[in-house]
């Protein structure tokens, strides 16, 4: 069985969604692309976005990870005009939106209305109260090592229906089987029931 791998960093690993870092080239298996809140150049953005535009090909699954970080050193104003760029060109060329959030998911969710695409949070790790805020603002949630060990968050997970639900290993040293199995334990899934319903996720995220 195949497991899909929501985000990460790792050039080897073909199946699942790559991170493209800022300049990057990209590769010949699905990526997202974006401008971090912690990589926003504020004397650059011009051609920042434009190796953005430059690098849409085939691949390219998502627009991201993009969104708003509250210790990001670029003010609060430039993070904001930079996401919402980056959330209309998402709509532009029709790909969901992979969203890097500290601290800021109200905010976040205060630009929901202008997404004609889904909108992903990456590595959701907060309690249930920010989770069914966002779910209610039909956000999808992506979840990753900390399910392991943090006992608020496997509640937060129990609580978010399997349609809104994508697993990934980030930058950490995880097999994403593991993940899979955990989350099955979790919410009393078979593996493979899991496993087909992330794939349908993917789908209608593709789909719009």
């Amino acid at each position: 069985m195949d497991f899909f791998d929501f985000h990460h960093h790792k050039k080897n690993m073909p199946n699942g969604i790559y991170n493209l870092d800022i300049e990057q080239i990209p590769p010949d298996f699905p990526y997202s692309i974006g401008i971090h809140p912690k990589d926003i150049d504020v004397n650059n953005l011009d051609n920042q976005f434009k190796w953005m535009k430059n690098m849409i090909f085939e691949n390219c699954f998502a627009i991201g990870e993009c969104g708003l970080d509250s210790f990001a050193e670029t003010g609060e104003k430039i993070q904001e005009e930079v996401f919402l760029r980056q959330i209309r060109f998402a709509n532009e060329v029709k790909k969901p939106i992979i969203i890097h959030c500290v601290r800021k998911f109200y905010e976040v969710i205060s630009f929901k209305k202008y997404a004609e695409q889904p909108m992903i949070i990456h590595g959701f790790n907060k309690k249930e109260r920010i989770a069914e805020d966002l779910l209610k603002n039909n956000f999808y949630l992506s979840f990753g090592k900390a399910v392991f060990y943090n006992l608020s968050l496997q509640n937060t997970l129990k609580i978010t229906p399997l349609d809104k639900i994508f697993l990934e290993t980030d930058n950490d040293d995880l097999s994403i089987e593991e993940l899979y199995e955990k989350v099955s334990e979790i919410k009393g899934i078979s593996l493979e029931n899991l496993n087909k319903q992330i794939s349908e996720n993917l789908e209608t995220i593709k789909n719009g």
